[in-house]
């Protein structure tokens, strides 16, 4: 039995595959990681929504009132910059709210606001739980472990990354680079690094809601005030990896987003396909 048989055979697939020369497929994603997948994008939107007009009630970055506004928000600092620079929003009713109408709930929604991110942090929760399973049951935690050659790997796929816009403006070859492992060193870091967030993220949440009852898990933070500090940054770390994760999906090539739906892959001619690939 040949090779591309035997991995064909082994494969889990919720879809079919036409038979094609040179086609080798693999099980790629289990079904609860895909579904736990996809549904942190509503909940990660509602966390970020809610949690944005939360911050407008007690702002973390402040300064001394302005003499004139008396505004001590650089969140509403922002607004007011881009109300004043940026072509369009010049009239815009009320700068210091721009940045909290375009990217929340809104200002004076706090009560709202509350009771939608706790809603979206004990799904967030559950579904965190439901990915690891997933990853237990499928045995895709194995493809996240840190590898000795990432470092050497990572460079090459930044380059690759980097120069593939550029090759594809002068219609130019560029290789993908070929790996023996299910997930690329850059793809591997982040994978390994979401997780890791998310669960400090938990953690930070809940030394804020319950400081008193909790003060050893603010204690762990700096305080109170460093674990909204850390709560904040991390929400960021998940916007700045949403963006090119999004961009290095579609570079990357359709197969990689059909395998995080329907949890098979078909890469031709390309020998990172093993048998153990989980």
């Amino acid at each position: 039995m040949s090779r591309s048989t035997t991995l064909r055979n082994e494969a889990i697939s919720t879809s079919t595959l036409t038979e094609q020369p040179g086609v080798l497929v693999a099980n790629r994603h289990h079904l609860l990681v895909r579904w736990s997948h996809w549904l942190n994008v509503p909940i990660l939107l509602g966390l970020i929504l809610s949690g944005i007009s939360i911050y407008w009630a007690s702002p973390i970055y402040q300064h001394k009132p302005d003499a004139l506004t008396g505004n001590f928000d650089v969140g509403a600092d922002i607004g007011v910059w881009i109300c004043a620079h940026v072509p369009g929003q010049h009239h815009y009713a009320s700068p210091p709210d721009w940045i909290y109408n375009h990217m929340s709930l809104g200002p004076y929604m706090l009560a709202a606001a509350l009771r939608l991110h706790w809603l979206c942090a004990y799904l967030f929760m559950l579904n965190g739980v439901v990915y690891l399973v997933g990853l237990v049951m499928g045995g895709g935690w194995r493809g996240l472990l840190p590898r000795r050659t990432d470092l050497f790997d990572a460079f090459r796929m930044f380059r690759y990354y980097i120069g593939f816009p550029l090759a594809k403006l002068a219609r130019r070859q560029w290789p993908h680079p070929r790996f023996s492992a299910k997930y690329n060193a850059l793809q591997r870091a982040a994978y390994f690094s979401v997780p890791l967030a998310g669960g400090l993220s938990v953690a930070t949440g809940w030394a804020i809601h319950k400081p008193m009852q909790l003060q050893w898990l603010a204690a762990l933070f700096g305080g109170y005030n460093a674990a909204r500090v850390w709560h904040f940054w991390l929400m960021w770390l998940f916007i700045l990896f949403v963006v090119p994760h999004v961009i290095l999906v579609f570079a990357d090539g359709w197969d990689t987003l059909r395998s995080m739906i329907v949890g098979w892959s078909a890469r031709v001619k390309r020998p990172e396909v093993t048998a153990n690939e989980q």
